[in-house]
């Protein structure tokens, strides 16, 4: 991946321009948490600067903890999403209101990252929305459930990259390893219910076609129906398995009675 600039660097301080210009790429998604820059040597060429100026702002990042110094290079350090995912992750698994709560939160960021991605997205945008569909769809046509809910994970990713939206891409992406653990919690319980998953693939379908035409209002509809349908099917199976315990304990202890 490249990270050349639009025009060459040329600013009062070109330490600091470079030092912008590489948040921004942080700040938009390009450069995400985690991951390593290229040698010196080679983001200097890439950015079209000197290694003393690339050096100096590389340094600027690092105090502010927004890139790390470790064994193996500079990496981008935990920022916005990232930096409370692990705690997001703690209480989705201490507690059992969470996952519904994480749904609900979905239910007004997904429509949103939606329709922002038919306004905003770019031709790679859309060209990586596509890949990531037809990963589901042939997913699903394999009959290989884990990896299809990795590849809906994936899908639900793209469509906040191309929202295009810098908090919503830092936010959604810092909880990139809770989306995968709800899609495939969800699915789990859902495959269960005969016809989800057909049903779920032209949802998906409805939300990638709707960008992919650029109509923000039925991207917007098709994802809050998406989601919507998610909650009320595993509202319906949680109250089922309720019924289910109190049948089954009832009869337990109607066996066991003198």
């Amino acid at each position: 991946m490249g990270y050349t600039a639009k025009n060459h660097i040329r600013p009062r301080k070109l330490s600091d321009a470079v030092a912008r210009h590489l948040e921004s790429l942080i700040l938009e998604g390009t450069l995400r948490s985690g991951e390593r820059l290229p040698p010196e040597r080679e983001l200097a060429l890439q950015l079209d600067v000197s290694r003393p100026s690339l050096r100096e702002a590389l340094a600027t990042l690092e105090q502010r903890g927004i890139l790390e110094t470790r064994r193996g290079g500079t990496f981008v350090g935990p920022i916005l999403g990232a930096a409370f995912a692990s705690d997001l992750q703690e209480l989705m698994r201490s507690s059992p209101d969470s996952p519904g709560d994480y749904l609900e939160f979905r239910s007004g960021m997904d429509g949103v990252a939606a329709a922002f991605a038919a306004e905003r997205a770019s031709d790679i945008d859309l060209d990586i929305i596509g890949q990531r569909f037809r990963a589901i769809e042939d997913m699903h046509q394999r009959e290989q459930p884990d990896a299809e809910a990795d590849a809906d994970a994936l899908f639900h990713l793209a469509t906040y990259e191309a929202s295009h939206n810098v908090l919503m891409i830092q936010i959604m992406g810092g909880l990139a390893d809770l989306l995968r653990q709800d899609v495939l919690y969800n699915r789990f319980k859902l495959y269960s219910r005969q016809g989800v998953r057909e049903l779920l693939l032209d949802q998906h379908r409805a939300i990638h076609d709707a960008i992919q035409a650029r109509d923000p209002q039925a991207a917007r509809a098709a994802a809050e129906t998406h989601v919507s349908f998610t909650r009320a099917a595993l509202s319906e199976i949680d109250r089922t398995d309720t019924r289910l315990e109190l049948a089954l304990r009832r009869f337990a202890e109607s066996e066991g009675a003198p």
